[in-house]
């Protein structure tokens, strides 16, 4: 792998000092079929093009050819998502140069880009990597569920490295993602479905079917677009603590309807509703001690979510510009279900620990985005994009911390009304309101430079609720009892009164600047600098001492900003009409006033703060190559190397950081797609595919325990070294296709994630067991 990243900068290096070669820039996804997808074609059609045409995305608000857009992109369109096999996060980000999906379970997703990133949880602090889908952010804070979005029937996926913050706000720290959903076709009928079935392991069966519908009510004026989706899929993890075999199931389900009304030429409305039901039965974490694919924890821990999502988008088309207007209402229900006994290992002086220990949060967002902007169709040299954004988010949690039935029962632990010995509410509204826009001034068909600025004002509040209970008995709490193995009546339940936290705000402004070079239609160049902040965090214990050990730290009120700059330069280059593509990027991030999780020692309570400093660099290559019809070969790399270069003693103490640290990413990562194409009589078509990723090993956090900076973190780790290794042989005839493929053919079971806080027994992830199934697709 080495080698091939040194021959692969090599020939990147000779292609763009020679300017023989010819670009895409520093990201296109290179792919045997190259696609032109217009944003404007709101029928959704797609014209499969030779090599010589252009991949087109709206990465920055308006329709520009890929290698003219001067930051690194990563395009997928739905027929590489079919071919791959990708149907979520899992496989973006392992097609993804420079990108690291931290995936304990299913709707737990944490994205690193650039290695931007203090460990792969996330807890209590906004993601570094905004993720949308169109116009909705679905990004969150590290410690609750996101659903995995459902990948069919997309126009495209889009992965944007390096701050985004102009055009995409304070979430978009290092990179964000954009899953844009197809438009109803307003010409022609039209269907599509998908079925795929598999077998993980010897009896895991796997089902995911979808379809969709597209159905015009008025010719060229009025259309509807159905999308329905069901997955089942067994487990393949055995929970020795509850006893279930192939624990880890997943049922989901979920549609989305969309309707387009274009009255005339400049007018188009299109409405959508989508909703989607993930349920996993259970954790996918495990415990390698206890044995492959074996977990364990007293009951399920379910992460599992219901989004309801309504969206309203209105395009205008002025003389001189376009208007866009969405508005977006999102009601997303979520359990945040987790067995806590890891916090209490067995020791000598507590026979029988660790005690039964666990949390039930349930979660309930309302989330309203609005964003308007105008975007110039001028032909002259002079563009711009200007718009505002609103979003306003009302969390409730209800935090419910469990002992259990049986444990209860046999320690004589009486008077509880159920199995929870203390309960909360609480919840938070936080809010942004942003104006940004962006110039871009053409001297020349060959030189043109970008500015941009976004100012935003955010805010986060959290309330504790009145009611709830802590339970007692002669002034202990169950802590006490259950760890000493002394029975005891709980008489006393001291109510929560309601309590109004600080209010945290913050106002910057974010700045891109680009320059863009184009010495010949072949070759594009560019250098960009740009900014990036994350939004101010509040704790929501903040003020509590802790239950067990009252001389533990206080929990701060909460996190500030914290602050990135992004140095890129990058080259996109085409050579032999398109059939050979290189696309490389050079980045410098320089990162302070970090925002990071801390965990008080006593009790792991998470909370957020801020520390030093960081510094990433780093390169990423895509190469494409076409050797000959129906043949393509594509590769790309990545080499990153962040690490913590300012940290005083305080900050060291409470975050368990250390200078010189390497922060959780992968040094090298690369992956390899090959496929061969050939006729198999008149209409029928063959092709073979191979598909290998490999993922450098990493740190699962810093090294130290928080609040005990000389003493070593017991759940420090580094994931494996791995490579993943995928086949397929497809066929299609007509608008019938059917594929034959094999999954993690080596059946690797190297560990992918490590969970960084003790509380959790099963605290490892690895890749899913070899999984053999077949494809069977029509209109696709």
């Amino acid at each position: 792998m080495r080698a091939l990243l040194c021959v692969s900068a090599c020939v990147v290096a000779i292609a763009v000092g020679t300017g023989s070669a010819s670009a895409q820039t520093a990201s296109e996804a290179p792919s045997p079929v190259i696609e032109r997808v217009s944003p404007d074609s709101q029928d959704g059609d797609r014209q499969a093009t030779g090599a010589e045409q252009d991949i087109v995305v709206t990465a920055t608000r308006r329709e520009e050819r890929i290698q003219d857009v001067p930051l690194s992109i990563t395009a997928f369109s739905q027929e590489q998502l079919s071919e791959k096999g990708i149907v979520g996060f899992e496989g973006i980000a392992r097609e993804t140069p420079g990108v690291v999906l931290n995936r304990p379970t299913q709707n737990f997703n944490n994205f690193t880009a650039r290695g931007i990133a203090t460990n792969g949880y996330n807890a209590n602090l906004q993601s570094s990597v905004a993720v949308y889908i169109d116009e909705l952010p679905i990004s969150t804070i590290g410690n609750t569920t996101v659903v995995d979005p459902n990948l069919f029937d997309v126009e495209r996926v889009e992965f944007l490295r390096g701050p985004q913050g102009t055009l995409f706000g304070s979430g978009s720290l290092s990179g964000a993602m954009r899953i844009l959903n197809k438009s109803p076709n307003l010409a022609s009928f039209d269907a599509s479905a998908l079925a795929d079935i598999g077998l993980t392991g010897s009896d895991s069966l796997r089902q995911r079917y979808n379809l969709m519908v597209n159905v015009p009510l008025v010719t060229d004026k009025l259309a509807i677009r159905g999308v329905g989706f069901y997955r089942n899929e067994d487990g393949y993890l055995d929970n020795v603590g509850t006893g279930v075999r192939n624990s880890n199931k997943l049922v989901d389900w979920g549609g989305r309807l969309v309707a387009l009304w274009r009255p005339n030429d400049r007018l188009s409305i299109k409405l959508l509703g989508s909703y989607e039901d993930s349920d996993p039965k259970d954790s996918s974490l495990t415990s390698p001690s206890l044995g492959r694919e074996k977990r364990v924890s007293d009951q399920p821990d379910r992460f599992t979510g219901k989004q309801t999502v309504f969206n309203a988008t209105l395009d205008y088309e002025f003389d001189f510009a376009r208007l866009t207007s969405s508005s977006t209402y999102s009601d997303f229900d979520q359990r945040f279900w987790l067995d806590l006994a890891g916090t209490f290992p067995a020791q000598p002086a507590f026979p029988g620990a660790p005690i039964a220990f666990g949390l039930d949060a349930n979660a309930y967002d309302k989330v309203f985005v609005q964003e308007t902007r105008l975007v110039s169709s001028l032909d002259g040299p002079l563009q711009f994009t200007l718009g505002g954004f609103y979003l306003h988010r009302r969390r409730d949690v209800d935090y419910f911390y469990r002992s259990s039935l049986p444990f209860l029962q046999a320690r004589r632990l009486t008077g509880l009304p159920d199995q929870y010995y203390q309960k909360q509410y609480t919840h938070s509204i936080s809010e942004e309101l942003a104006g940004f826009g962006e110039l871009t001034y053409r001297f020349s068909d060959k030189f043109w430079l970008t500015g941009g600025m976004r100012y935003g004002r955010t805010s986060a509040q959290a309330f504790t609720e009145a009611g709830g209970y802590l339970a007692s008995a002669f002034g202990q709490n169950y802590f006490t009892y259950a760890l000493l193995n002394i029975p005891v009546n709980f008489n006393t339940f001291t109510p929560y009164a309601a309590v109004e936290g600080i209010k945290a705000t913050g106002s910057k402004p974010s700045w891109k600047a680009s320059a863009s070079f184009k010495p010949s239609e072949t070759l594009t160049t560019y250098a960009t600098f740009a900014t990036g902040f994350r939004a101010p965090i509040v704790n929501a214990f903040a003020g509590r001492p802790s239950l067990v050990t009252p001389s533990d730290i206080i929990i701060p009120d909460g996190a500030d900003s914290d602050d990135l700059k992004s140095y890129e330069v990058g080259a996109k280059a085409r050579f032999l009409g398109g059939l050979v593509t290189i696309n490389a990027a050079a980045y410098l991030i320089d990162w302070s006033n970090i925002q990071a999780q801390a965990n008080r020692v006593s009790d792991s309570v998470q909370f957020a703060t801020n520390i030093g400093g960081a510094r990433s660099k780093g390169f990423e290559v895509e190469m494409g190559i076409i050797p000959g019809r129906d043949v393509f070969i594509g590769f790309n790399a990545a080499y990153n190397d962040s690490k913590i270069t300012r940290l005083s003693p305080t900050e060291a103490a409470i975050s368990g950081a250390v200078l010189g640290h390497r922060l959780s990413a992968p040094r090298l990562q690369g992956a390899l797609f090959t496929s061969y194409g050939f006729d198999i009589g008149e209409e029928t078509k063959a092709t073979l595919a191979i598909n290998a990723q490999y993922v450098g090993s990493y740190n699962s956090s810093f090294p130290n325990t928080p609040g005990a900076p000389n003493v070593r973190l017991v759940t420090f780790g580094e994931t494996d070294e791995y490579v993943n290794t995928n086949f397929s042989f497809g066929l299609k005839r007509r608008a019938f296709s059917a594929q034959l493929y094999v999954e993690n053919v080596f059946d690797d079971h190297s560990v992918t994630y490590i969970h960084p806080e003790a509380f959790l027994v099963s605290r490892f992830g690895t890749l899913r067991p070899r999984t053999i199934g077949i494809r069977l697709g029509y209109g696709l």
